[in-house]
């Protein structure tokens, strides 16, 4: 080391020499002062910048000097394949200071589970589920588990900020502190975020009322300017072509936005001779792992993945990443671009191959907006209500029984419980709770709706599809949505398509919900339910940006360039750079605002309703006889999207709300006040004659 790291002197000489490491990386050289002051921290480094060891190497330090014992710290990340891939990089580091980590999620069985009850490692890598499951279980003596506790480690922070799983996190974290005899450092770990202070001001929760110090550490080492292009290619066959012959004897990892997309993509790369593998979530744990493995050590090879990839999951040495169309934000554009330029000598990389004029257009955009340096602030979901009802319900499982006059502290003041009084009032008058003398006890209804399985579904934020498992003999492929099962595929006339193959169904069991298939080798189609997501203010506009002469920070091979001019071209009477456009055709008016679909549904809930407003990300489609001048006066405040009770049925834990509540709980999270005024008050382009 070029000079002292001010971590463990044990720990020091192994990074040196067993590593070989010559120095720690600039991130893990920032991170060891207020990682081991106890201070919260938030680590923030590109993809490969050694967030896990500028987290782990203080918190070692101080469990070594401190002479910590028992369980001290929990590492959470939101992949159990990304826990299984720290653990050994994590039990070495350990086992150079004596000390022992342990897995703990949904995969693991009952021995090891057992065998970490009987002697707690010093670190446990989980999930929140998990989490939550080992306060609740009966088998887990949860105080004597965490009374030594002393720090949680949050692995990529963005993708639990960002949605209900984050508030879950921060809820059972409350929980855990109370059974604790200190208190609990929270170190979060992220590569992108545009927001740091505030999700560190979320992260923190009751640390921050009492004045637990917290502090952002980012490294100001910017890589290398990447190699971007963007190409045309018009379909799934020709980018599945062009994968085959492109950068042939490299190691190749292409992104998709769908299962379906994937699914297609690697059957048509396979037909192609390409050595290819496959990732998404609807694959079995077996045929993911074996695809990551053989991936981590092939060459000549194309992966094709979903999202599942695109967090901190070590698959080797990666030559380049392609894109197929566009990914919905720049935070996870950048995730994926640094998955790439790991190796020394090596830049970061992205090729993207779009399929339509769309795609390409959203391409440019997110490209447009990332050489302008923006990255998307990750916001909770704002009332998280339903989350309120499960907690209650969580912690009558975890004690046994709570007093209703005290509840407040177990959480600490944490935001997830404001609406908390109102909840536990009809969870209490509804039985899904029953009080006796000032005592709260799980109650009939909540057993009735959530009991099943032990309360399984009690810990998990989301509602996942129904799906049937796929075996081939007794080996599980996978699983697939009713959706793929149509008649045709039912009778064996055409296959279905799974983990990239074709395959012919052969029964299907729907009481036990399992398909038993063989394979075949005409090209199968396979589908699972997925609704249009709204997208940001800033994405729309960005497109609006390209469409008006932006071009993208990306060299754009012929073909994209010729598309670009002729989607150009196809908006020119759409977009103007000094007002909004409105078009008029022979039944409807359409304005052309480009605001993203919340702000859309926001606006048009504020119309009369004589205009029949409805909207995509790009428009607002009322009636002929629309006038300007009713958009100029409507007033927003109070307005709330239009939910379809389906949405409401589709959130988590409803069945525990009022109903208006739980109305009132996305139609909150859908809203979108601030542009929705920005588009009324926008100066307003008419044009007549159609689109």
């Amino acid at each position: 080391m070029s000079k002292p790291t001010g971590i463990a002197p044990a720990l020091e000489y192994h990074v040196a020499n067993t590593l070989g490491w010559p120095d720690l990386r600039p991130l893990q050289r920032a991170a060891v002062a207020p990682v081991y002051s106890g201070a919260d921290c938030l680590l923030i480094a590109p993809t490969a910048g050694g967030k896990t060891e500028a987290a782990t190497f203080p918190l070692l330090t101080r469990m070594t000097e401190e002479g910590w014992t028992g369980l001290s710290v929990v590492y959470v990340a939101p992949l159990k394949a990304l826990l299984n891939n720290l653990l050994p990089r994590l039990e070495q580091y350990t086992a150079w200071l004596g000390r022992r980590v342990a897995l703990w999620h949904g995969d693991i069985g009952d021995g090891a589970r057992r065998a970490i009850l009987a002697e707690p490692p010093d670190i446990l890598l989980t999930t929140p589920e998990s989490l939550e499951a080992m306060l609740v279980s009966r088998r887990v003596d949860h105080r004597l588990l965490f009374r030594g506790l002393r720090a949680v480690v949050a692995d990529e922070i963005h993708s639990f900020a960002a949605g209900d799983r984050g508030w879950h996190l921060v809820a059972v974290l409350e929980r855990v502190q109370r059974l604790t005899e200190h208190r609990i450092q929270r170190v979060g770990l992220s590569a992108t975020l545009g927001n740091p202070r505030d999700v560190l001001a979320w992260y923190q929760g009751s640390n921050a009322a009492l004045g637990v110090p917290a502090q952002v550490v980012a490294v100001d080492d910017p890589p290398a300017p990447p190699e971007l292009v963007l190409d045309h290619v018009g379909s799934l066959e020709n980018a599945a072509t062009v994968i085959s012959q492109l950068h042939v004897g490299e190691k190749r990892l292409v992104f998709c936005e769908s299962r379906r997309q994937a699914e297609e993509l690697a059957f048509e790369l396979r037909g192609r001779g390409v050595t290819t593998f496959i990732s998404h979530s609807s694959l079995s744990l077996d045929e993911r792992r074996q695809s990551e493995r053989a991936f981590a050590e092939a060459r000549d090879c194309v992966i094709v993945s979903t999202s599942t990839l695109e967090l901190g999951i070590d698959i080797g040495d990666l030559h380049r990443m392609i894109q197929l169309d566009s990914p919905r934000s720049v935070g996870s554009f950048l995730q994926r671009l640094g998955r790439t330029g790991r190796r020394l000598g090596t830049v970061r990389n992205a090729l993207f191959l779009t399929t339509d004029y769309d795609s390409l257009l959203r391409a440019a955009g997110l490209l447009h907006l990332w050489g302008n340096r923006f990255v998307e602030p990750v916001i909770p979901p704002p009332s998280p209500r339903h989350l309120a009802a499960q907690q209650f319900l969580a912690l009558a499982l975890q004690e046994g029984r709570f007093a209703r006059a005290t509840w407040r502290g177990w959480w600490g003041g944490s935001p997830v419980m404001n609406a908390g009084e109102e909840v536990l009032e009809y969870l209490v008058n509804n039985d899904f709770l029953v009080q006796d003398s000032g005592w709260l006890i799980i109650g009939p209804a909540a057993e009735k709706t959530f009991g099943g399985r032990h309360f399984m579904d009690l810990l998990s934020t989301f509602i996942a599809d129904l799906e049937l498992s796929v075996l081939i003999g007794r080996k599980e492929i996978g699983s697939v949505t009713p959706l793929s099962l149509t008649y045709a595929v039912m009778r064996g006339e055409k296959p279905l398509l799974l983990a990239g193959r074709a395959w012919r169904v052969l029964t299907i069991d729907w009481a036990r919900r399992r398909v038993e298939v063989e394979p075949e080798n005409a090209r199968g189609r396979v589908r699972w339910s997925s609704d249009s997501l709204p997208e940001s203010f800033e994405m729309v506009r960005a497109r609006r940006d390209v469409l008006l002469g932006a071009d993208p920070p990306a060299w754009l091979t012929e073909r994209a360039t010729r598309a670009l001019a002729a989607t150009r071209e196809f908006w020119a009477s759409r977009v103007d750079p000094e007002s909004l456009v409105l078009t008029r055709s022979t039944n409807e008016a359409t304005l052309w605002s480009m605001g993203g679909l919340k702000a859309h549904e926001t606006l048009a809930a504020a119309l009369p309703i004589k205009f029949e407003a409805r909207s995509t990300n790009e428009y607002i489609r009322v009636t002929v006889d629309f006038d300007v001048k009713v958009m100029r006066a409507v007033t927003l405040e109070g307005v709330f999207p239009y939910i379809d009770a389906r949405a409401v049925d589709g959130l988590k834990f409803s069945a525990a709300l009022p109903a208006d509540l739980a109305y009132a709980t996305l139609a909150e999270r859908f809203v979108d006040t601030v542009n929705a005024a920005g588009i009324a008050s926008s100066s307003i382009a008419i044009v007549t004659g159609g689109e």
